[in-house]
Protein backbone atom coordinates (compact mmCIF):
# COMPACT_ATOMS: atom_id res chain seq x y z
CA UNK A 1 0.00 0.00 0.00
CA UNK A 2 1.11 3.57 -1.23
CA UNK A 3 1.99 5.82 1.79
CA UNK A 4 -0.48 8.84 1.51
CA UNK A 5 2.54 11.14 0.66
CA UNK A 6 3.19 9.15 -1.93
CA UNK A 7 -0.25 9.49 -3.63
CA UNK A 8 -0.11 12.81 -2.77
CA UNK A 9 3.30 12.64 -5.52
CA UNK A 10 1.97 10.28 -7.80
CA UNK A 11 -1.39 13.08 -8.10
CA UNK A 12 0.82 15.31 -8.85
CA UNK A 13 0.52 17.41 -5.50
CA UNK A 14 3.87 18.88 -4.44
CA UNK A 15 4.78 18.06 -0.67
CA UNK A 16 6.75 21.70 0.11
CA UNK A 17 9.87 21.97 2.75
CA UNK A 18 8.45 24.12 5.40
CA UNK A 19 11.25 26.87 4.58
CA UNK A 20 9.41 26.85 1.18
CA UNK A 21 8.00 30.74 -0.04
CA UNK A 22 4.30 30.89 -0.81
CA UNK A 23 3.80 33.41 -3.52
CA UNK A 24 1.56 36.39 -3.07
CA UNK A 25 1.13 35.94 0.51
CA UNK A 26 1.79 38.48 3.15
CA UNK A 27 5.09 37.44 5.50
CA UNK A 28 2.11 37.00 8.61
CA UNK A 29 0.43 34.66 6.27
CA UNK A 30 3.53 32.61 4.94
CA UNK A 31 4.34 32.17 8.53
CA UNK A 32 1.26 30.47 9.32
CA UNK A 33 0.67 28.63 6.39
CA UNK A 34 4.36 27.04 6.71
CA UNK A 35 2.95 26.30 10.58
CA UNK A 36 0.64 24.46 9.16
CA UNK A 37 1.80 22.10 6.35
CA UNK A 38 4.90 21.35 7.97
CA UNK A 39 2.48 19.88 10.81
CA UNK A 40 0.34 18.12 8.26
CA UNK A 41 3.05 17.04 5.48
CA UNK A 42 4.74 15.68 9.41
CA UNK A 43 1.34 13.82 9.34
CA UNK A 44 0.80 12.54 6.07
CA UNK A 45 4.90 11.10 5.91
CA UNK A 46 3.91 9.13 9.10
CA UNK A 47 1.00 7.41 8.38
CA UNK A 48 0.37 4.77 5.95
CA UNK A 49 -3.37 4.92 5.75
CA UNK A 50 -6.03 4.27 3.89
CA UNK A 51 -9.62 4.94 4.70
CA UNK A 52 -11.61 1.83 6.25
CA UNK A 53 -15.00 1.02 4.72
CA UNK A 54 -17.91 3.29 5.44
CA UNK A 55 -19.54 0.16 6.87
CA UNK A 56 -16.59 0.04 9.42
CA UNK A 57 -17.20 4.29 10.24
CA UNK A 58 -20.77 2.96 10.82
CA UNK A 59 -20.35 -0.04 12.58
CA UNK A 60 -17.75 1.20 15.54
CA UNK A 61 -19.77 3.82 16.88
CA UNK A 62 -23.07 1.60 17.07
CA UNK A 63 -20.41 -0.95 18.91
CA UNK A 64 -19.07 1.78 21.26
CA UNK A 65 -22.30 3.02 22.41
CA UNK A 66 -23.73 -0.63 22.68
CA UNK A 67 -21.01 -1.82 25.15
CA UNK A 68 -20.96 1.08 26.91
CA UNK A 69 -24.82 0.77 27.79
CA UNK A 70 -24.56 -3.08 28.26
CA UNK A 71 -21.41 -2.75 30.45
CA UNK A 72 -21.46 0.61 32.12
CA UNK A 73 -18.03 2.61 33.10
CA UNK A 74 -15.61 1.73 30.69
CA UNK A 75 -17.52 0.85 28.00
CA UNK A 76 -15.98 3.85 25.82
CA UNK A 77 -12.57 2.67 26.45
CA UNK A 78 -11.99 1.49 23.18
CA UNK A 79 -13.51 4.28 20.88
CA UNK A 80 -9.96 5.30 19.98
CA UNK A 81 -8.07 2.49 19.13
CA UNK A 82 -11.25 1.28 17.06
CA UNK A 83 -10.98 4.79 15.64
CA UNK A 84 -7.23 4.47 14.53
CA UNK A 85 -7.29 0.65 14.00
CA UNK A 86 -10.32 -0.91 11.97
CA UNK A 87 -11.96 3.17 10.78
CA UNK A 88 -8.48 4.27 9.76
CA UNK A 89 -8.29 7.45 11.49
CA UNK A 90 -4.06 8.66 11.35
CA UNK A 91 -3.46 10.79 13.71
CA UNK A 92 -4.63 9.17 17.17
CA UNK A 93 -4.90 12.98 18.34
CA UNK A 94 -7.94 13.61 16.04
CA UNK A 95 -8.97 9.62 16.77
CA UNK A 96 -9.02 11.43 20.78
CA UNK A 97 -10.78 14.73 19.86
CA UNK A 98 -13.43 12.48 18.09
CA UNK A 99 -14.38 10.39 20.49
CA UNK A 100 -14.58 13.14 23.71
CA UNK A 101 -17.34 14.51 21.45
CA UNK A 102 -19.20 11.11 21.44
CA UNK A 103 -18.00 9.94 24.72
CA UNK A 104 -20.42 13.25 25.76
CA UNK A 105 -22.94 12.70 23.79
CA UNK A 106 -23.96 9.63 24.91
CA UNK A 107 -22.90 10.86 28.48
CA UNK A 108 -25.53 13.45 28.24
CA UNK A 109 -28.58 10.63 26.95
CA UNK A 110 -27.89 8.37 29.81
CA UNK A 111 -27.91 11.46 32.56
CA UNK A 112 -31.31 12.60 31.08
CA UNK A 113 -32.32 8.93 31.79
CA UNK A 114 -30.76 9.13 35.36
CA UNK A 115 -32.00 12.76 36.22
CA UNK A 116 -35.52 11.58 35.86
CA UNK A 117 -34.84 8.37 37.77
CA UNK A 118 -33.43 11.06 40.73
CA UNK A 119 -30.09 9.02 40.54
CA UNK A 120 -28.31 12.52 40.32
CA UNK A 121 -27.06 14.26 43.35
CA UNK A 122 -26.31 18.04 41.53
CA UNK A 123 -24.67 20.05 44.23
CA UNK A 124 -22.29 17.13 44.46
CA UNK A 125 -22.10 16.33 40.91
CA UNK A 126 -21.59 20.30 39.95
CA UNK A 127 -18.77 20.95 42.46
CA UNK A 128 -16.83 17.74 40.88
CA UNK A 129 -17.69 18.23 37.58
CA UNK A 130 -16.40 22.23 37.54
CA UNK A 131 -12.96 21.61 39.15
CA UNK A 132 -12.70 18.71 36.98
CA UNK A 133 -13.25 21.18 33.93
CA UNK A 134 -10.42 22.64 35.15
CA UNK A 135 -8.01 19.49 34.93
CA UNK A 136 -9.67 18.77 32.04
CA UNK A 137 -8.36 21.90 30.37
CA UNK A 138 -5.20 21.13 31.45
CA UNK A 139 -4.91 17.50 30.43
CA UNK A 140 -6.20 17.69 27.12
CA UNK A 141 -3.31 20.61 26.49
CA UNK A 142 -0.59 18.52 27.87
CA UNK A 143 -2.25 15.51 25.53
CA UNK A 144 -2.03 17.89 22.30
CA UNK A 145 1.58 18.03 22.27
CA UNK A 146 2.48 14.43 23.68
CA UNK A 147 3.69 12.72 20.63
CA UNK A 148 1.15 10.32 18.73
CA UNK A 149 2.30 6.99 19.19
CA UNK A 150 3.25 8.01 22.86
CA UNK A 151 -0.07 8.70 24.01
CA UNK A 152 -0.84 6.10 22.04
CA UNK A 153 1.07 3.40 24.25
CA UNK A 154 -0.08 5.29 27.92
CA UNK A 155 -3.73 4.70 26.58
CA UNK A 156 -3.00 1.38 26.39
CA UNK A 157 -1.99 1.27 30.28
CA UNK A 158 -4.86 2.88 31.36
CA UNK A 159 -7.36 0.72 29.24
CA UNK A 160 -5.30 -2.33 31.04
CA UNK A 161 -6.08 -0.51 34.73
CA UNK A 162 -10.12 -0.24 33.18
CA UNK A 163 -9.78 -3.80 32.42
CA UNK A 164 -8.92 -4.46 36.27
CA UNK A 165 -11.44 -2.15 37.79
CA UNK A 166 -14.33 -4.11 36.02
CA UNK A 167 -13.14 -7.15 37.10
CA UNK A 168 -13.59 -5.35 40.66
CA UNK A 169 -16.95 -5.91 42.19
CA UNK A 170 -18.51 -2.41 43.40
CA UNK A 171 -20.68 -2.70 46.66
CA UNK A 172 -24.17 -0.94 46.81
CA UNK A 173 -23.69 0.03 50.22
CA UNK A 174 -23.50 4.12 50.91
CA UNK A 175 -25.35 6.82 52.53
CA UNK A 176 -28.57 8.11 49.84
CA UNK A 177 -29.27 11.23 51.87
CA UNK A 178 -25.46 12.23 51.54
CA UNK A 179 -25.27 16.23 50.59
CA UNK A 180 -22.95 18.76 49.59
CA UNK A 181 -21.25 19.43 53.25
CA UNK A 182 -17.98 21.34 54.55
CA UNK A 183 -16.14 18.37 54.95
CA UNK A 184 -16.55 16.72 51.20
CA UNK A 185 -16.30 19.90 49.75
CA UNK A 186 -12.24 19.68 49.31
CA UNK A 187 -12.28 15.79 48.37
CA UNK A 188 -15.01 16.25 45.50
CA UNK A 189 -12.81 19.49 44.65
CA UNK A 190 -9.64 17.12 45.06
CA UNK A 191 -10.75 14.47 42.91
CA UNK A 192 -12.58 16.39 40.81
CA UNK A 193 -9.47 17.96 39.44
CA UNK A 194 -7.40 14.54 39.21
CA UNK A 195 -9.98 13.02 37.42
CA UNK A 196 -10.56 15.62 35.30
CA UNK A 197 -7.16 16.07 34.05
CA UNK A 198 -6.69 12.37 33.45
CA UNK A 199 -9.94 12.28 31.42
CA UNK A 200 -8.21 15.39 29.56
CA UNK A 201 -5.15 13.79 28.91
CA UNK A 202 -6.50 10.94 27.42
CA UNK A 203 -9.51 12.00 25.62
CA UNK A 204 -12.06 9.48 27.82
CA UNK A 205 -15.04 9.94 29.85
CA UNK A 206 -13.31 8.89 32.97
CA UNK A 207 -16.86 6.73 34.07
CA UNK A 208 -14.22 3.96 36.08
CA UNK A 209 -12.15 6.57 37.53
CA UNK A 210 -15.69 9.14 38.82
CA UNK A 211 -17.72 6.84 39.79
CA UNK A 212 -15.04 5.18 43.16
CA UNK A 213 -13.84 9.20 43.62
CA UNK A 214 -17.52 10.10 44.05
CA UNK A 215 -18.32 7.15 46.22
CA UNK A 216 -14.56 7.68 48.19
CA UNK A 217 -15.24 11.42 48.47
CA UNK A 218 -19.06 11.61 49.66
CA UNK A 219 -19.84 7.77 50.78
CA UNK A 220 -22.76 7.75 48.29
CA UNK A 221 -24.49 4.83 47.03
CA UNK A 222 -23.43 3.13 44.16
CA UNK A 223 -26.06 4.49 42.18
CA UNK A 224 -26.24 7.61 43.08
CA UNK A 225 -22.47 7.80 41.97
CA UNK A 226 -23.56 6.34 38.73
CA UNK A 227 -25.84 8.97 37.72
CA UNK A 228 -24.11 12.12 39.11
CA UNK A 229 -21.05 10.57 37.41
CA UNK A 230 -22.59 11.41 33.77
CA UNK A 231 -22.24 15.14 35.21
CA UNK A 232 -18.87 15.21 34.80
CA UNK A 233 -18.42 12.76 32.03
CA UNK A 234 -20.38 15.01 30.02
CA UNK A 235 -18.43 17.94 31.32
CA UNK A 236 -15.24 16.42 31.12
CA UNK A 237 -15.85 15.12 27.31
CA UNK A 238 -17.18 18.58 26.06
CA UNK A 239 -14.49 20.40 27.59
CA UNK A 240 -11.92 17.71 25.86
CA UNK A 241 -13.34 18.23 22.79
CA UNK A 242 -13.84 21.64 22.87
CA UNK A 243 -9.68 22.08 23.23
CA UNK A 244 -8.90 19.30 20.40
CA UNK A 245 -11.43 21.29 18.03
CA UNK A 246 -9.46 24.45 18.71
CA UNK A 247 -6.36 22.80 17.16
CA UNK A 248 -8.14 21.01 14.10
CA UNK A 249 -8.06 17.97 16.30
CA UNK A 250 -11.95 16.81 15.35
CA UNK A 251 -13.23 14.69 12.39
CA UNK A 252 -16.81 16.41 12.75
CA UNK A 253 -18.54 14.03 9.64
CA UNK A 254 -17.22 11.26 11.56
CA UNK A 255 -18.11 12.52 15.12
CA UNK A 256 -21.90 12.93 13.54
CA UNK A 257 -22.21 9.51 13.13
CA UNK A 258 -20.54 9.04 16.29
CA UNK A 259 -23.00 10.61 18.24
CA UNK A 260 -26.36 9.26 16.13
CA UNK A 261 -25.22 5.73 15.76
CA UNK A 262 -23.67 5.63 19.63
CA UNK A 263 -26.70 7.34 21.57
CA UNK A 264 -28.83 4.53 19.27
CA UNK A 265 -26.02 1.67 19.85
CA UNK A 266 -26.54 2.72 24.05
CA UNK A 267 -30.05 2.34 24.15
CA UNK A 268 -29.94 -1.18 22.91
CA UNK A 269 -27.06 -1.86 24.86
CA UNK A 270 -29.07 -0.59 28.76
CA UNK A 271 -31.85 -3.11 27.15
CA UNK A 272 -29.45 -5.78 26.72
CA UNK A 273 -28.09 -5.30 30.23
CA UNK A 274 -31.27 -5.15 31.85
CA UNK A 275 -32.19 -8.34 30.23
CA UNK A 276 -28.83 -10.03 31.07
CA UNK A 277 -28.74 -8.81 34.54
CA UNK A 278 -28.04 -11.88 35.97
CA UNK A 279 -24.70 -12.79 33.74
CA UNK A 280 -23.43 -8.91 34.42
CA UNK A 281 -20.53 -10.42 36.11
CA UNK A 282 -19.37 -12.83 33.28
CA UNK A 283 -20.08 -9.93 31.06
CA UNK A 284 -17.49 -7.59 32.79
CA UNK A 285 -15.16 -10.44 32.97
CA UNK A 286 -15.53 -10.88 28.75
CA UNK A 287 -15.13 -7.22 27.93
CA UNK A 288 -12.86 -6.98 30.25
CA UNK A 289 -10.72 -9.55 28.51
CA UNK A 290 -11.41 -7.91 25.59
CA UNK A 291 -9.59 -4.65 26.89
CA UNK A 292 -6.89 -6.16 27.71
CA UNK A 293 -6.16 -8.13 24.56
CA UNK A 294 -6.51 -4.22 22.70
CA UNK A 295 -4.27 -2.79 25.07
CA UNK A 296 -1.56 -5.54 24.09
CA UNK A 297 -1.50 -4.75 20.60
CA UNK A 298 -2.41 -1.09 21.18
CA UNK A 299 1.03 -1.22 23.11
CA UNK A 300 2.60 -3.93 20.26
CA UNK A 301 2.15 -1.39 17.69
CA UNK A 302 2.91 1.93 19.06
CA UNK A 303 5.80 0.36 20.36
CA UNK A 304 7.26 -0.92 16.87
CA UNK A 305 7.62 -4.49 18.70
CA UNK A 306 6.23 -5.85 15.20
Amino acid sequence: MKSTASRFVAAGAEVLPASAPFPGQSAKNKTRLRGRCSRHQALLLSADWAPAPLSASRAVPGAVGFSQGLVGGGGSILAVPLLVYLVGVPNPHVAIGTSAIAVAANAAANLANHARAGNVKWRCASVFALAGVAGAVLGSTFGKIVEGQKLLALFAIVMMVVGALMLKGRSGVGEPSVRLNRENLPKLLASGLVTGALSGFFGIGGGFLIVPALILATGMPILYAVGSSLVAVTAFGLTTAANYALSGFVDWSLAALFISSGVLGGLLGARSANSLAGRKGALNAVFAALIFAVAIYMLVRSLGLT
